[in-house]
């Protein structure tokens, strides 16, 4: 008789990814710490500056697919600690940064391959293998990494107030290595399989089901098992990545890289600024908890909830003016925070709704891809429109625009009707 384990494995695998989140994007988040004494330190311009994370933006979104399929095809225990060794040499080689090509090189393009080698192209498929039920929940739970992410920040700006801005490039590079190297390399398993257990739901399914091919048929219906060839021929697929392409990619990100820099604009300090940037990431957590709604009340309407929060969070943003309205500045990282944490699961939870399968690892990496487009315009536009008028309040309203926009492309890919895409296909 086999005995079965008290706790299911896969808490564990959502457990390991919630760690690499955090210390992954850790080394992108906290550029809006660094930001503010590297251009104190160079006096160089805030739109050529912020291009270096607009380049890793880009290059990590289309290094994202590659990272899906590599994970499909071959072992992602292989890959993600290549990713994390990459991740870790290139967030050390910025301390050594002394002209603007070199961050461009270091941070805008060698460090997004680590992260994409290590981090969500290959997370969230693991996730998706490990759960067929509650997805919205566990992409949820996975991503609180992301958020916390954002609260690193607070431990960097520590570690710059007391060493600078270069050693501080060295404390998260060890970090980084020290803990997950060795957590992967234990206790990553990428599929049920591997470790010799069955997806959580399997058994509840009401329809044949191979686990190794991920296939189901439903009354002779052709098979769930997408490849990116197929997926690339549907509008839905399209309307998701365009939706990510502007709601992170230029909305969020945008905000994001000069939030810090705003606040300490306004009047505050530096420290202050960084904590509203942790606030923010903290209830963007609070939403990612708060995904699993999407399970009950539907994908679509889950994301309409999470526009109105993040376009309310930049109109109390860019109604700050001096240090007296302290409490709209709560306001927007509470509400901003909140509805970008709602957005990344949800999504991803509904592209599985429609495409999940063997492939899916290559599919949700181009959700990625529509981020780092739309990151490479969202950050430099925003220190570009700053450079030329010498406010951001015109940035942020652009981003209002991106975020309806994203909403509703989200509701033409309809992944509410998913079962009757998987008929027609």
């Amino acid at each position: 008789m086999v005995r079965r384990p008290t706790i299911f494995y896969g808490w564990v695998i959502v457990g390991i990814t919630i760690t690499s989140m955090t210390l992954i994007y850790g080394t992108r988040h906290s550029f809006s710490v660094f930001f503010p004494p590297i251009l104190d330190e160079f006096g160089w311009g805030r739109g050529s500056t912020a291009l270096m994370l607009s380049l890793n933006l880009l290059i990590y979104g289309f290094v994202a697919p590659v990272a899906g399929s590599l994970g499909d095809l071959w072992k992602p225990r292989r890959v993600i600690p290549i990713g994390i060794t990459i991740l870790g040499l290139t967030t050390a080689g910025c301390a050594f940064a002394h002209e603007l090509w070199h961050f461009y090189l270091l941070f805008g393009i060698l460090m997004p391959a680590g992260n994409a080698l290590s981090g969500w192209p290959l997370l969230a498929p693991a996730l998706a293998n490990w759960f067929h039920k509650r997805r919205g929940l566990v992409m949820g739970l996975g991503i609180i990494g992301g958020g916390l992410s954002f609260v690193y920040g607070m431990f960097v700006e520590l570690i710059i107030s007391q060493l600078g801005w270069r050693y501080a490039y060295f404390v998260v590079a060890g970090i980084l290595v020290a803990i997950l190297l060795p957590l992967i390399l234990l206790f990553f398993y990428y599929r049920p399989e591997n470790k010799g257990l069955k997806a959580y739901g399997v058994a509840e399914m009401p329809v044949a089901k191979d686990l190794t091919a991920e296939v189901a048929v439903v009354k002779g219906s052709p098979s769930r098992d997408w490849t990116p060839g197929q997926a690339m021929r549907t509008y839905q697929l399209w309307l998701m990545v365009f939706s990510y392409l502007l709601y992170w990619g230029v909305g969020c990100y945008l905000v994001l890289a000069h939030q810090v820099k705003f606040v300490e604009d306004v009047g505050y300090s530096s420290a202050f600024a960084a904590s509203i940037f942790a606030l923010f990431g903290i209830f963007m957590i609070v939403g990612t908890l708060s995904a699993f709604i999407s399970d009950w009340v539907g994908r679509e309407i889950t994301i309409t909830f999470a526009t109105i929060l993040v376009i309310g969070a930049l109109v109390a943003l860019v109604s700050v003016e001096d240090t007296s309205q302290t409490g709209l500045l709560y306001v927007y990282a509470t509400c901003f925070g909140y509805g970008a944490g709602f957005y990344t699961p949800v999504v991803t939870a509904g592209l599985a709704d429609i495409f999940h399968g063997k492939h899916f690892g290559a599919i949700a990496g181009l959700l990625l891809t529509g981020m780092g487009i739309g990151g490479a315009i969202g950050p430099w536009l925003g220190g570009y429109i700053y450079d030329l008028s010498g406010s951001y309040t015109s940035a942020f309203v652009l981003c209002m625009g991106c975020f309806g926009l994203a909403c509703i492309a989200f509701w033409v890919a309809a992944p509410r009707n998913a079962a009757k895409l998987q008929v027609k296909t």
